[in-house]
Parts: C-alpha cells; sequence; structure tokens
C-alpha cells in the first residue's frame, strides 16, 4: 500500500519535541508550545487550578439548568452516555444534583465488551431514561474497512454517528441543550479558542463532520447516501431552528477523569476492567469497544502518541502522578499491540494480517520511525530525553 504524507496530513512539526511537564509531544495535532517548552493542556491544566472561580462556574451552570429546565415533565437536557465513567458523572450530576430531567443517548460500539454492556445496563438501571442508537452493522463493518486503509483510524464512523446521534436526537425530540463531558481541544490539547466559553459554535461542530474525507469518497467505494445518513449530522437549518447549544460540563466543574471514576463507581455501579487494558495501565477508561484499541494503535503509528503517553499526561496534569513516573509507564506499555480481539478485527473489517500490517506500515512517517534490522523505531521517545 502506498505510504501516506502523515507529516504534510496533519502539519506536523517536523522536529520532535516533548512538553516539559508532561509526556505529550508537538506531534500531537493542533497542540501548541509556548517558549518554555510547555504544551497548552498543561498550561490550560494550571489556569484551571490558580485562576478560574469555580463557585461562579457553579452558579453560571446552575442559570443554564435554570434557562433550560421545563415543569410538564418533558426531557430538558440531552447527555450523551456510552455508560462509561465520564458520561456518568455528567448526567447523574445533572439529575441529582441540579434537578434536570436528561435524555440519555449511546451510539452503539463497532462491537460491544461484556463489561461495556455491563455498565450501560447499571448506569440506566441507576434510574436514567435512554435511547441506544444502533446502525445498520453491514454499513458499519464496511465505513469501518475504509476508515482504517484511507484515514489510518478504524473508529471513524463510530465519532461520525457519537458526534451527530445526539444532534438528531436533539432536534427530533425538540431538547435544545446538548451536555457534553469535557472539550478535548482544551483539555488534552488542540485548538484553544473555546478555552473560556462552555459552549460550542455549531458552525465549529459542523466543520468536522465527515472530516478527512468528504461523503463523495464513501458513495464511490460503494456506500449509498442512504447508508451514511445515520452517520450524518441532521440538515443544518434544523440544528439552527431548534437553537440547538452544545455545553461542556466540564467548563463549569473541574474535569478529573480518575474522580469521574470515583463517583461513577459510587453512583451508577461503575465496574473497572479485571485487568489493565491493552495499550496502557489504566483499567476504567474506554471499556465498551472491542476494537478501541485500534485507535489509540493507529495514533501511536502516525504520531508516535499511544494509549500509556495519553493517559500519563493528563494524569500529570490531574497531579496524580509524576512525569517520572509518566515516562517510565510510557516505556513500558506504549505501543503494545492489542493483540486480545485481533482476530475479531480482520474479520470485521474483511482483511487479512498481510493487509493489516501493510495499513499499518502505510501510516508510519520517516520523521517519527526508522526501521533498523527488519523491526520499527520510534526517533525520539520522552523516556530517552
Amino acid at each position: 500500500m502506498e505510504r501516506k504524507d502523515v507529516q504534510a496530513r496533519y502539519s506536523l512539526p517536523t522536529e520532535i519535541t516533548f512538553c516539559k511537564k508532561c509526556t505529550i509531544s508537538n506531534q500531537r495535532p493542533r497542540i501548541t508550545f509556548d517558549e518554555n517548552g510547555v504544551c497548552s493542556a498543561c498550561t490550560f491544566s494550571k489556569f484551571k487550578r490558580s485562576e478560574i472561580d469555580w463557585t461562579q462556574r457553579e452558579k453560571e451552570l446552575m442559570d443554564l439548568c435554570d434557562k433550560y429546565r421545563k415543569d410538564n415533565g418533558d426531557f430538558d437536557v440531552i447527555v450523551p452516555c456510552s455508560g462509561g465513567k465520564d458520561g456518568s458523572f455528567v448526567a447523574h450530576q445533572l439529575k441529582y444534583k441540579y434537578g434536570m430531567n436528561p435524555l440519555t443517548v449511546t451510539w452503539s460500539p463497532l462491537k460491544s465488551t461484556e463489561i461495556g454492556r455491563e455498565n450501560l445496563d447499571n448506569f440506566i438501571a441507576s434510574g436514567f431514561d435512554h435511547i441506544l442508537g444502533t446502525p445498520n452493522p453491514k454499513v458499519t463493518r464496511k465505513l469501518t474497512e475504509l476508515s482504517f486503509k484511507h484515514i489510518g483510524d478504524p473508529f471513524q464512523p463510530f465519532i461520525y454517528g457519537q458526534t451527530n446521534f445526539p444532534l438528531h436526537i436533539s432536534v427530533k425530540y425538540k431538547v435544545p441543550l446538548i451536555m457534553y463531558g469535557e472539550n478535548g481541544e482544551v483539555e488534552y490539547g488542540g485548538d484553544m479558542k473555546n478555552a473560556l466559553r462552555p459552549d460550542r459554535d455549531i458552525a465549529d461542530h459542523d466543520e468536522h463532520y465527515f472530516s478527512g474525507l468528504p461523503p463523495e469518497f464513501w458513495t464511490e467505494h460503494g456506500v449509498s447516501m442512504s447508508d451514511l445518513k445515520p452517520f450524518m449530522a441532521p440538515d443544518y437549518k434544523d440544528i439552527v431552528d431548534n437553537k440547538t447549544s452544545i455545553h461542556f460540563f466540564g467548563y463549569y466543574k473541574n474535569w478529573d477523569p480518575q474522580e469521574n471514576f470515583y463517583y461513577a463507581t459510587d453512583n451508577v455501579d461503575f465496574v473497572p476492567n479485571p485487568e489493565r487494558n491493552e495499550g496502557t495501565y489504566s483499567k476504567y477508561a474506554s471499556l465498551d469497544d472491542r476494537f478501541d484499541g485500534y485507535h489509540y494503535y493507529l495514533a501511536y503509528i502516525k504520531f508516535g502518541i499511544g494509549r500509556t503517553t495519553s493517559d500519563t499526561a493528563h494524569e500529570i496534569r490531574d497531579e496524580k502522578i509524576t512525569r517520572e513516573e509518566g515516562c517510565a509507564l510510557v516505556k513500558r506499555y506504549d505501543g503494545e499491540f492489542p493483540q486480545k480481539y485481533y482476530q475479531e478485527f480482520l474479520d470485521f473489517c474483511s482483511i487479512t494480517k498481510e493487509e493489516f500490517h501493510d495499513v499499518i506500515d502505510s501510516w508510519r512517517s520517516p520523521h517519527i520511525w526508522t526501521k533498523e534490522s527488519g523491526e520499527w523505531k520510534l526517533n525520539s521517545a520522552v523516556y530517552d530525553q
């Protein structure tokens, strides 16, 4: 398979540098570093701890709830939630602390895990109305195969549906307020233009629908527009007419994934994996899909940033571990191959092992990887700095 120009596609710097505070590198798309070599996510984390008046932010949240709260029993907020720790935290807080009546929505995983389904069932049983969106499995498989080969991320069709399904439900049920968890761009490093606002412009949200490849690409590969419809956003006019407003709970309440885990355990019977997740040391994040390991593995291939790097970076910012501990964890676990569901993934995408590795190698950029004695090695690693 033809090698992809990853560096040009994602506008990656040719020289790899690492944040002085955490384990992330400048290869994360859209992240920025200041003159002291500190990434934008670490800078924002420091800002959260020292500059934000969280009492005032909570007052803003209560005012928002008062604005959208209904007194006739109708739903007044949409909360995307897979049954994981973060969505569970948001939904439970909104319902039981702030008196909202949330409708929770889940876009079906590519292939559910047993523990993921258990956690979703536990969450619903703790007292929530819920809608599960399940698209045509044959279409999902085709989109996953094409995304793996042409975008370098088999999770892309899931991300399309996960992003757009709450919009469909918002419009259909006439519930304008959608409350997500954290704004990943500002929490983990990316576009910081919305760092000081609680919401996201619908126009900005609309920009990345079917990002990377237009709908025409899919139809050229045998996927009809009717097949694509469930993965796409509602008509833009319908979104605007509904006065749909996308907010982030992390703006109003200090976002701490580990604390969310403790909260979900106590309040919705959330249970972690009995063993650590492949590619990292944690047991309580991204548990619901058998194929999420390939999403993280492709990030490692494309950017040199695996699941452990992402986990350690935010835990360093949250002051759960030190940078030294983070570097040691990255050295031990980052880039671990997701073996557990490998054959299932091949069967799901209708590809062979040879095709799989051809795709993987096509996404290796020479500024990140060098092949020595038949083995690929990172040109630069945080633990060697």
